[in-house]
């Protein structure tokens, strides 16, 4: 199957400035959402997350039908990626591919600043207006679990994750 490709005939650019972007969360922990499928015609999904020293990012998951791209803006990263941990530094670039289990996390004693595109995209910005429901304590947590197909984001467990990130 051919995806279609997003050409500058079939649209215009899309320029979202910082101050426009949505910001949710809190307390050293941001997202910014820059641009959802709709609005690239379904090229990719793009979103900011900063991530306070040590500060868990999303827990092991997989997409079946989009990449994800992380590029690291500041700080350093850490990454599930399969059944390894790697450490991502200010100005590297990791790529996910669909089915591969995947999770992120600022390492311990630092903070992560990450551009995060998926592709193809799909609309997941009420995906993380959900989570930060649920950080609030405004949505229940189910229905996270609930919302897996619709945002193509399927948990899972992943030893591997859980012991890197276990206190030491």
């Amino acid at each position: 199957m051919s995806l279609p490709l997003l050409t500058p005939a079939d649209r215009d650019a899309v320029l979202v400035r910082d101050a426009d972007a949505e910001t949710l969360g809190g307390a050293g922990n941001t997202l910014r959402l820059f641009a959802d499928a709709d609005t690239t015609g379904g090229a990719v999904s793009a979103h900011r997350v900063t991530l306070a020293p040590g500060a868990d990012g999303a827990a092991p998951h997989h997409h079946t039908g989009a990449a994800e791209l992380f590029f690291v803006l500041g700080g350093r990263l850490q990454a599930l990626t399969g059944e390894r941990v790697v450490t991502a530094d200010e100005g590297d670039f990791l790529l996910v591919p669909p089915w591969m289990p995947h999770a992120f996390a600022a390492e311990p004693g630092t903070e992560a600043d990450v551009l995060i595109v998926l592709t193809p995209g799909i609309e997941r910005f009420d995906y993380f207006r959900l989570l930060d429901r649920v950080r609030k304590g405004t949505a229940d947590p189910r229905e996270i679990l609930e919302s897996q197909e619709r945002f193509d984001n399927f948990f899972l467990e992943s030893p591997a994750w859980q012991r890197a990130r276990a206190p030491r």
